[in-house]
């Protein structure tokens, strides 16, 4: 049987205290609680040893309470035998917590004061159920506000307010207001503007567009990376933005005005979009295909480096750009090794005329792909939130033990399989040919001149195969060394050769 002592001044306690939300940073709900708990101990004639404090933790949310565990590794080693909190709720909300705690107390003969329910018995059987009613019902009421404040951020993140964090990229226009934020380190209040994070940044929200339509048209991340740093574009932190970072900037629905909660797309925003839907769907696509090289590398040099085919034999290897053997002129090899090399810059001299001579030709908009006809953009769209809410639909079954593992997931890769076909015909319907800036251009050869490397290796990725077979030796017809003949063009739209 534990007893707790009164009056006796040698008794050694310990206070805990605890708040599960700090919005201020300022510690003033512990030192509420600091303060009644003392008061208490002062009536009791008891000597406060120790007081631990865990500010702005939780005890429902699972988050390690350092100074928790700090005093039952104390009072496990007899540093005081009572123990004083403000209520029941501020030392557990766990049924588990309080097991241990009640074992820890009956081994170490603990006795627990609050200021608010007052002596809790962990000796006897009645005060043990007491404890574990005033636990059942903590829980309770912190699923209950869990559930409040979930419902709560789904219905602001559907209106488009910002849960927290830092900015995204190309949202928040300052509103003229300001709001106090406290430092947690220093402890400083500083003025921070408040902003409105249903409305675009125009600059930000210009670059996230162009963005969009250059990885449509088959522009690289890692160009629009180089076009950031060369156009003094940063993060929302002003930091240089990165590979990693472009992507993600493209990758966020909140750009096509759809609404976000714990990563999973909730519906339509209440604000207006920045991208079209059809064309951020597109763009997710093209970024998550698996086909896709998801690392930047090394950035090619060379127009064909590693596009065009070696022609020995029957090799299915490509060839790339080197000057090993001190050669003085860089020349394409095969990754093999094997053969003789060719002058790189005579090769991509003669396919970059080959294919803008091809460009110029009268039946040039014969190359094009044709643009989809019938597209139902907006039916396609509301197909995919059919199929997502059936995704959500089948996962809150599964969790709620109405539906067998089988069954869920027969029908999670039904409705994947689904929602893919409807973001291919998506990326189909906005997806840009990455001929359409030179066919029929007044000057093919300068809208050639103006793109860069990557728009140029897209275009003969899109247009032809180039070959190079062994040369022929010797000088060739028309005096030089260099076998053009060799060089062999396969064309994949138009089925036409050079003239």
């Amino acid at each position: 049987m534990n007893s707790t002592p009164t009056g006796d001044a040698r008794t050694r306690a310990v206070i805990y205290v605890r708040i599960s939300q700090d919005r201020t940073g300022a510690g003033l709900g512990v030192e509420r609680q600091r303060e009644d708990c003392q008061a208490l101990a002062e009536r009791m004639g008891w000597d406060v040893v120790e007081t631990y404090v865990d500010n702005d933790v939780s005890a429902f949310s699972g988050k390690l309470r350092k100074d928790y565990r700090r005093m039952l590794d104390d009072l496990d080693q007899g540093k005081a035998t009572v123990v004083i909190a403000w209520h029941t709720d501020r030392l557990h909300r766990s049924p588990t917590e309080l097991e241990e705690y009640i074992n820890l107390s009956e081994r170490r003969g603990i006795a627990t004061h609050t200021v608010q329910a007052g002596t809790i018995d962990l000796s006897t059987p009645s005060g043990r159920m007491t404890a574990r009613i005033l636990g059942a019902v903590a829980r309770q009421e912190s699923e209950h506000k869990g559930h409040r404040v979930a419902r709560a951020r789904q219905q602001k993140a559907r209106a488009g307010e910002w849960a927290g964090g830092i900015r995204p990229f190309g949202w928040g226009v300052p509103t003229g207001e300001v709001k106090k934020r406290v430092d947690r380190k220093t402890g400083e209040e500083t003025d921070v503007p408040e902003l409105d994070m249903t409305k675009a940044v125009p600059e930000e929200a210009e670059a996230l567009r162009f963005w969009t339509d250059e990885i449509l048209s088959g522009g690289t991340v890692r160009s629009l990376v180089r076009w950031c740093a060369d156009k003094g574009f940063t993060t929302t932190r002003g930091n240089p933005i990165t590979h990693q970072d472009l992507r993600d900037m493209l990758l966020r629905p909140r750009n096509a005005g759809i609404a976000v909660y714990k990563g999973e797309e909730v519906g339509r925003g209440q604000w207006e979009p920045i991208v079209d839907e059809a064309k951020f769907r597109a763009v997710v696509a093209i970024l998550k295909d698996p086909a896709r090289r998801t690392t930047p590398g090394a950035a090619p040099k060379w127009l064909g480096s590693l596009l065009y085919r070696c022609g020995r034999g029957d090799c299915p290897h490509f060839v790339y750009v080197t000057q090993s053997g001190g050669r003085r002129f860089p020349s394409y090899r095969c990754q093999t090794g094997h053969g003789g090399g060719r002058r790189a810059e005579i090769v991509d001299q003669y396919v970059e005329d080959t294919i803008v001579e091809r460009l110029s030709r009268p039946d040039a908009h014969e190359l094009l792909e044709p643009t989809p006809d019938g597209v139902d953009v907006a039916g396609l769209q509301a197909e995919g939130e059919r199929i997502r809410q059936r995704m959500r639909d089948l996962g809150g079954l599964f969790g709620a033990g109405q539906l067998e593992l089988d069954a869920f997931t027969e029908g999670m890769e039904t409705a994947r399989g689904q929602l893919e076909g409807v973001t291919r015909q998506l990326a189909r319907a906005a997806t840009k040919d990455p001929l359409a800036g030179l066919v029929g251009a007044p000057d093919v050869r300068a809208a050639w001149k103006a793109l860069d490397l990557e728009r140029q290796r897209n275009v003969l990725r899109a247009l032809v195969t180039v070959t190079l077979r062994t040369p022929r030796p010797g000088r060739m017809p028309d005096g030089g060394y260099f076998d053009y003949d060799a060089v062999v063009f396969e064309w994949k739209r138009g089925g036409v050769s050079p003239g």
